[in-house]
């Protein structure tokens, strides 16, 4: 081989590493993980990654907000590190995950989420299956228009994470510097990326690429579900409880000329779609519009939702209180919301106001008892357990 063609590649695969991104993981390990090893006591090993980028998704699930920033193992690794590190606030006693915590399917147990500065304006919503949404837009009012967005603005915000750059914090360019300064994160972005520059946007690609690795797809439902066609089929596996609750939950509302119920289902699959159990992306305020600021407050912009999955855990107790307020732990109480719409505001889903009506399920205790039946099958196991998922920092 001729000096020159040594040379030319020699000058390919350095162009090819330094213009590594998550979608191309690293194509080399770091000369030294030493610092990786030691910091995580062999919990993390770039030689032996766990499976980020290929897990099974079932074939009825086809929602996907993923577009370029697809997940590789090394990106979400990165992205788990970042996501369980405390020196990403300001004064390095809050992380992501302080708010969304695993044993509670990534939500708070608390209403309210505690930051550097306060409380948050409203409850930490749950990142199970936070990929598997038509709805690409997060946060309760949709503020951010993607996933990879949504990731840093905890961090520069003064009450959460505190890099806000007012009243004398230091902002997101100061972050990155105290990263870099960082042996563990030099190891692991130059994995990654090939250098171990640390910026915001390569923070928002692995921070979204373990947020959307973070699935539950093991429920007793997708056991049920896989055995038939299609969701309306009583499920094998299902109580008759259970059953009667899906087709509650799925089935569409015959409403009178008042807004009263008078047949058919309760209709709730007409916004939170199943099998995903997504929200609607054209869906408006679920007439709920109480406010963590005070009593005398309301809060008409909250549009969104995360997936109805995993609102129990497996011992059948809830992953934190409920709505964007957290006002309950009771999932009756949402129910009873639901069944009569206290009143209507600008920002109302029409489907909930019945011909201007707003709507009267007029429930009983056995369908709401079979309703609360169905949800919880939709609780799975492995997001609670998988080491994968979890703190490399304990």
């Amino acid at each position: 081989m001729s000096y020159k063609l040594i040379i030319a590649l020699y000058i390919t695969t350095a162009t090819i590493i330094s213009s590594c991104s998550p979608e191309e993981e690293g194509p080399t390990i770091p000369i030294s993980q030493d610092a990786i090893l030691v910091t995580f006591k062999g919990g993390i090993d770039l030689e032996n990654l766990p499976n980020y980028a290929n897990q099974d998704v079932p074939g009825y699930i086809d929602n996907d907000n993923t577009t370029t920033n697809h997940i590789t193992d090394g990106g979400a690794v990165l992205g788990r590190v970042l996501f369980y590190d405390k020196n990403l606030s300001i004064d390095n006693t809050i992380s992501c995950s302080s708010c969304h915590q695993q044993g509670f399917a990534f939500s708070d147990p608390d209403p309210a989420s505690t930051g550097v500065n306060g409380t948050t304006g409203r409850h930490s919503m749950r990142l199970v299956n936070a990929r598997f949404a038509d709805e690409d837009r997060f946060f309760w009012n949709e503020r951010a228009n993607s996933l990879e967005e949504q990731t840093t603005m905890p961090i520069q915000d003064h009450i959460e994470m505190g890099f806000s750059g007012e009243a004398g914090d230091e902002d997101i360019l100061d972050l990155c510097d105290k990263l870099e300064a960082i042996d563990y994160y030099n190891e692991l972005f130059t994995f990654v990326y090939g250098d171990n520059e640390v910026t915001e946007a390569r923070m928002q690609l692995a921070l979204a690429q373990f947020i959307r690795s973070i699935q539950s797809f093991d429920s007793k439902y997708d056991i049920g579900r896989a055995q038939v066609r299609n969701n309306n089929d009583n499920f094998p596996n299902f109580t008759d409880q259970e059953n009667a609750g899906k087709a509650l939950f799925t089935q569409g509302t015959d409403f009178n000329n008042n807004g009263v119920r008078v047949g058919g289902g309760l209709g709730c699959n007409r916004c939170h779609r199943a099998p995903a159990f997504d929200i609607d992306p054209n869906s408006g305020n679920n007439g709920f519009i109480a406010s963590l600021e005070g009593e005398n407050e309301t809060d008409t912009n909250v549009t969104r939702s995360p997936s109805l999955r995993d609102l129990f855990n497996p011992s059948g107790t809830v992953n934190g209180p409920f709505m964007h307020t957290g006002f309950s732990e009771n999932f009756e109480d949402v129910l009873d919301h639901y069944d009569i719409i206290p009143r209507s505001n600008n920002n109302i889903d029409r489907r909930l106001t019945p011909d201007g009506n707003p709507q009267n399920l007029a429930m009983t205790q056995e369908e709401k008892e079979a309703v609360i039946a169905f949800i919880k099958t939709l609780t799975g196991s492995g997001i609670y357990t998988n080491e994968k998922w979890s703190d490399p920092f304990n």
